[in-house]
Parts: C-alpha cells; structure tokens; sequence
C-alpha cells in the first residue's frame, strides 16, 4: 500500500463521547462528537469506533487506505476490561479460547485471543463513577484482539458470566496510550509507529 500525504493522530477518547463528528440522527445531536475536542483537518475520519461509554485509544486519519489497514486483522488492539465480580480462572481460559456472541442478530465465534487478570491499572478517573463499592467486587483483565467486531469485548466477557463496567483501549498494533491526558491529541509521524515493520504498507 502506498500513500503520501496523509495524516494520523491519536486521541484518549473519553467516556461519553461518540467515535465521529457528525451525525444525521436527530436522536443523537444531544451528543458529544470528536470535534468539539480538537480542529482536525477536514476529512478526518475515526479508526476503529469506540462505543461511546468506552475510553482510551483512539486513532484517527485523514487516509481511508490507512483506516483498512489498521482495522485489518494484521494489528492488535488491547483493551483494560474491568469486570463485575472476581473473575475466574475458567472465565478466562473460556476467553481465551472460542467464544459465542452475537453480531447483528446472528451467532459468531471469536478467535483465540490473549488475556490475562491484571492489577488496578493506573488510569484517570471516569467522569462518571462505575458503581459503589457496596455492590460487591470487581477485576481487571488485559484482553487482546485483532478482530473489531462491535462491541466485542463486552459482548465476551458477558458471555463468560462478567458484565464489562469500564472498557479502555491501551494499544493499537505498537502505539500506547501511556503519556496521553483524557482528551488530549497527539499527531503522528508516520503509520510504521503503529504497525509492525513487517506489515507492507
């Protein structure tokens, strides 16, 4: 793939907002759109939607050819899930194996992906609190996947038995989120901070 002339940023979307700028459904106009975060060149457009009660790392890009290839399955996407309850070794095992879900009314199952229980990471508060503590524990896990399915990992870890609470994306391909405040914008150089020297571009 060539292109020339394109550009990418990355954003730490925050929870509440939706993954484009505009909208035609009425329903909606109430909502918060990426633009109201920063003055992105006309033409911009989100990589991989974020569903609005989601945070963390999104990218965005004025090339659709940039857009494919980072929505293809060659790069990884890691989120921080936290789940309700303590979740358990067999829930994780099922995870990381196949799964069953539903996708635009009919059943799909997932690839094998990696998680693992991880500990409170040490990320910004949510503007809006999950829940009280009195409701009972909860836990996180590293999840990673290269399928982008909608609403995936929520839709997995229910289906395993542990409702998502919080869902943030950490990683694209080699590109962290780490160093980025809630909303804030960085632009990018050039698609190889993302993906893997060996992906042809």
């Amino acid at each position: 793939m060539s292109v020339e002339n394109y550009r990418l940023f990355m954003l730490f979307k925050p929870y509440g907002y939706i993954s484009q700028f505009i909208t035609n459904d009425s329903k909606a106009r109430s909502k918060k759109f990426l633009g109201e975060l920063y003055d992105f060149p006309e033409g911009t457009m989100a990589i991989g939607r974020l569903d609005e009660k989601s945070e963390g790392l999104l990218l965005l890009t004025t090339e659709g050819k940039i857009s494919t290839l980072i929505n293809s399955r060659k790069v990884e996407k890691e989120y921080y899930a936290q789940v309700d309850g303590s979740i358990t070794s067999e829930a994780i095992e099922q995870l990381q194996n196949e799964v069953e879900i539903g996708i635009e009314g009919e059943k799909y199952i997932t690839r094998s992906t990696k998680v693992h229980k991880i500990d409170s990471p040490n990320l910004p508060e949510r503007g809006r609190k999950i829940r009280d503590d009195r409701h009972g524990p909860t836990s996180w896990i590293s999840i990673t996947i290269n399928e982008g399915k909608f609403r995936q990992v929520r839709k997995m870890t229910a289906a395993v038995g542990f409702a998502t609470l919080r869902l943030v994306r950490v990683r694209v391909g080699n590109l962290k989120l780490n160093g980025l405040d809630v909303g804030q914008v960085r632009e990018i150089e050039s698609i190889k901070a993302v993906v893997e020297s060996s992906v042809k571009l």
